[in-house]
């Protein structure tokens, strides 16, 4: 399905659309699937129907062909939602893993597989964090080397979002033994069932329950030469360019989680009593939900802000590096205020709450910890 998003009113819309999905598709399954671990695959299936999947993808595939400012408004009324587990699931698939193919694969590549990651037939995840490196790319011990027709991969893959049920991976590896630090780093797809490839165990983690997460091994792995994606050793553009696109989807979950627990929390104090008044009726109270709120409001413009810079083709890494560090940052502390307003009730497994501050921690690790994003911004530190 193919949608053409661009004008205020059409953004407005798809908010709609996508708040009443929320309410009908997610929430009333979020314990549920927390407990499951596991966000079910039909739950995609259906936003691929609804043609959300692909919205930046090209209309040659079944995309929307819309521009960021759109694929934001999306990202922020999805996470709206009380799971973050369910949006982590969605975000990486059209996000975070799926982007390498759109970007660098070639046309053959992206009619075998795109029209199935659009559709929410194949589920992709992207491995490139491994035990002893992360945002620092430069440190990836996975390798694979060229033998015939196809790479063989050997190494290892830690915290894998989408790891255990993904049909589809982009995997990377350093393909010259020789090159050091970011140089000679490649990006494959290797596809589930592939042999050599296996997942090491399912991760138990503290939030994001609803999501699957995986250490994958790759023991003599062969994949064929044509599952390369994009030009051989130059992975680490890759990855540094999609690491944009990654951190705005998160700044998109950290805005959309403080304006549902903003909201959570107003209603709470609105109908909780203490003292003979309702909570609301404290000074205290409404001037730290007020304080709170203006905070989400400042981070938010930047988030379009950084939208904005995307699609209008400026560098945009120091925005969006300040965004990840704020946002990150921002959402503990909402969502940690917010609990507290709700008192012993914020403490029960059946309230949202209670998982919006599970869920939120994360935003301050994934994707790149605040640390290292403040070391983006002082590295393209500006006078005033």
């Amino acid at each position: 399905m193919s949608i053409s998003i661009h004008t205020r009113a059409e953004h407005e819309d798809l908010r709609r659309q996508v708040a009443r999905f929320v309410a009908s598709e997610v929430e009333p399954h979020a314990l549920e699937w927390d407990e499951a671990g596991s966000t079910p695959r039909e739950v995609l299936r259906k936003m691929g129907a609804l043609g959300w999947l692909g919205l930046m993808f090209s209309p040659d595939y079944g995309g929307a062909g819309a521009d960021m400012t759109t694929n934001v408004v999306f990202q922020e009324a999805l996470s709206r939602a009380t799971s973050g587990g369910f949006l982590i699931t969605v975000l990486v698939h059209t996000d975070m893993a799926s982007p390498h193919l759109a970007h660098a694969g070639t046309a053959e590549q992206k009619q075998r597989w795109l029209p199935q990651v659009i559709s929410g037939e194949l589920i992709t995840a992207v491995a490139v964090t491994e035990p002893d490196a992360g945002s620092d790319v430069a440190a990836l011990r996975t390798h694979a080397k060229r033998d015939g027709d196809a790479w063989v991969i050997n190494g290892s893959k830690m915290f894998i979002t989408n790891g255990v049920h993904a049909d589809l991976v982009f995997v990377a590896a350093r393909t010259d033994a020789s090159a050091k630090g970011s140089r000679g780093l490649s990006i494959f797809a290797v596809k589930k069932g592939t042999p050599g490839f296996r997942v090491g165990r399912a991760l138990k983690k503290s939030g994001w329950l609803a999501s699957d997460t995986a250490e994958l091994v790759f023991e003599d792995c062969r994949v064929p030469a044509d599952q390369l994606i994009g030009e051989e050793n130059a992975g680490f553009y890759a990855i540094m360019r999609n690491f944009q696109t990654e951190r705005i989807a998160l700044g998109s979950m950290a805005v959309g989680h403080c304006l549902t627990a903003l909201d959570l929390a107003y209603r709470y104090v609105n109908e909780r009593k203490a003292f003979g008044a309702a909570l609301w009726e404290k000074q205290t109270v409404r001037q730290q939900l007020s304080m709170l709120a203006s905070k989400t409001e400042a981070a938010r413009q930047l988030l379009y802000h950084c939208a904005w810079m995307v699609d209008e083709q400026h560098d945009a890494v120091r925005e969006v590096s300040m965004l990840k560090a704020l946002t990150g940052e921002l959402v503990n502390e909402v969502t940690y205020t917010c609990q507290q307003f709700h008192g012993g009730m914020g403490y029960m497994r059946e309230s949202e709450i209670e998982r919006l501050v599970r869920d939120a921690r994360v935003l301050a690790i994934g994707g790149g910890a605040t640390e290292v994003m403040l070391e983006e911004v002082a590295k393209r530190w500006q006078p005033a």
